[in-house]
């Protein structure tokens, strides 16, 4: 179950890697007839832009070459090098527009138990604001799915999701964390925070739970431990802030949003935002609750009972709790969420688990939308009617905002290609950028619900895995 439903997923390069496996580099492409790639507009003129196009050269089929070159170039960087036994890529590459930020690891790890899943210190990436932004703060979640096993998690202590030993040095900042108004237009100048993330429980274990084992359940503690260091350099002072994050992180958020809210001043503006964090709790194909296990799982290993609403834990059991269609009843401070109906996440682990397709009638669905027959399509759109169905209790909150795009895609804010550039996906003709700000800024409201049917929105960024 954990190969299926563990991957360790990258928000920027959008990889997704079962396990310790090699990771699969899928290419992103524009929903337009006979195109499968989208198009770049600037030269190649620095090493930035030499990854990018070895990446490029990567999903052609001349892969020889193109591992090669992107071999060649990841030598000539200034990223880390990561420990053999995560067999992975640079999960960042980054834009030539971009700002490279360094690790900070936390400073009172060890004295305040903060510590990842093998015991190293956790760490975030800081930048500061500036002009205008200069008391505003964003602070962004990474993802990177959940360990459901003492087995699971013992593999993901080997990799940057469970040890800030193999975490990159230095990242490129860029879609909502950059510092590019043009990229970024309405937080380019605010004080950015990139919380990495190494528990496996979406920053809500608890050290109660780790019964002896060598793994430590430390992610409740941990968010203590960061917001705290956070507050001392200057969040405490705090105007407006915005806590977002994606996938895993996405979830995050939203356990943690109304606590971010209460930790800064009263007359401070603070919302949150769930990027590809509502996972559904939904039957897969062969009418197996699989995802409802695994979160049964994660619960129950690492103690996250705690960590969810007393309200909704009073009601029913905790690993119900976890899921964001219950975490949202409860929240009190203004939400965004920004969501693909065909979230490929959601489709290659909650729909179409491996184990629900033995015979693999739903492979190359799984790895392109565009290959899926009539009577796949039509399951799927039945699970996008699921998302909207659920989401239908939130649409009459006006604090809760919307951008709900009919892509295959997972998270999309970290990117600029989907967060905001002249080809990013757009609903009304409003990028996920422009939607969030008017959502934070209340220029208006913001409720966005995309077309019907893959593939509608010829504006959609969507994954390829062949």
């Amino acid at each position: 179950m954990y190969a299926a439903l563990t991957p360790i997923y990258s928000t920027t390069t959008c990889t997704l890697a079962v396990s310790l496996s090699i990771p699969i580099l899928p290419l992103i492409t524009k929903t337009m007839p006979h195109s499968s790639s989208s198009s770049s507009s600037s030269p190649v003129s620095t090493i930035s832009n030499l990854r990018i196009r070895a990446l490029i050269l990567w999903s052609s089929k001349n892969y020889a070459i193109a591992a090669f070159v992107f071999l060649l170039l990841f030598s000539l960087t200034l990223f880390s090098h990561l420990d053999s036994r995560s067999h992975s890529h640079s999960r960042y590459p980054s834009h030539p527009r971009s700002t490279l930020v360094p690790l900070t690891l936390l400073r009172n790890a060890n004295r305040t138990r903060a510590l990842c899943l093998d015991g190293s210190a956790p760490g975030y990436h800081f930048q500061s604001g500036f002009g205008s932004g200069s008391r505003n703060w964003l602070l962004h979640i990474e993802g990177g799915g959940w360990c459901n096993s003492i087995a699971s998690c013992t593999q993901r202590k080997f990799t940057h999701l469970g040890s800030s030993n193999y975490m990159e040095k230095i990242i490129p900042f860029s879609g909502i964390l950059s510092s590019d108004p043009s990229q970024n237009p309405d937080f380019f100048n605010w004080n950015k925070v990139k919380i990495r993330y190494c528990d496996g429980a979406s920053f809500a274990g608890h050290p109660e739970s780790e019964s002896g084992s060598e793994l430590l359940f430390r992610g409740q503690v941990i968010w203590e431990a960061i917001m705290d260091e956070i507050l001392s350099i200057g969040l405490s002072q705090a105007k407006q802030a915005l806590l977002s994050g994606c996938s895993a992180g996405g979830l995050a958020a939203l356990i943690h949003c109304d606590n971010f809210q209460q930790l800064l001043p009263k007359e401070a503006t603070v919302k949150c935002l769930s990027d590809a964090g509502f996972f559904l709790d939904e039957k897969d194909i062969s009418g197996n609750s699989t995802m409802r296990s695994f979160y049964h799982d994660v619960t129950q290993l690492q103690g996250l009972a705690k960590s969810l609403h007393k309200d909704c834990i009073d009601k029913m059991e905790p690993y119900k709790c976890l899921f964001p269609q219950e975490i949202v009843k409860n929240i009190k401070t203004p939400l965004f969420l920004v969501h693909p109906a065909y979230d490929f996440w959601q489709i290659r682990n909650i729909l179409v688990p491996q184990g629900s397709d033995p015979l693999g009638h739903w492979q190359s669905c799984r790895r392109n939308i565009r290959n899926c027959n009539a009577n796949m399509i039509d399951k799927l759109d039945g699970y996008r009617g699921s998302l909207l169905k659920t989401l239908n209790e939130f649409q009459q909150r006006k604090e809760i905002g919307m951008f709900i795009n009919s892509c295959f895609i997972h998270c999309q804010t970290e990117m600029e290609v989907t967060w905001h550039s002249s080809n990013s996906p757009k609903i009304n003709d409003k990028t996920i950028a422009e939607s969030v700000g008017d959502w934070y800024f209340d220029r208006e409201a913001v409720k966005r619900i995309d077309c019907a049917s893959f593939p509608c929105n010829p504006t959609c960024h969507n994954m390829d895995f062949t």
